[in-house]
């Protein structure tokens, strides 16, 4: 299932600068590519979008290899504690 497309890196970017939410993790390993082979790799580490309206339906709003934000299958990720300093990099490396 897939949601609707949104520009990633600034949502993101504005959603880390200006909103207060509980979510802790930024970060989600993927665990499972079935029927999404080109859109998620196995093994690897997507940025996270926030979205609690997603979450409600059991998605996971994440940046995907085309590069925008798509809703999955929560169960398809592994969310990751990640710390703050390690986050900045690997944002500022996918700027």
């Amino acid at each position: 299932m897939v949601l609707e497309r949104r520009t990633s890196k600034l949502s993101f970017r504005f959603w880390i600068e200006h909103e207060q939410t509980s979510y802790k993790s930024h970060f989600a390993v993927c665990l499972n590519n079935d029927g999404y082979k080109a859109s998620l790799e196995v093994g690897k580490l997507y940025q996270v979008i926030p979205d609690k309206d997603a979450e409600a339906h059991g998605l996971i709003r994440v940046i995907d290899e085309s590069g925008e934000d798509y809703g999955f299958a929560a169960t398809r990720f592994h969310r990751l504690d990640i710390p703050p300093a390690v986050q900045d990099a690997l944002l500022s490396a996918r700027a």
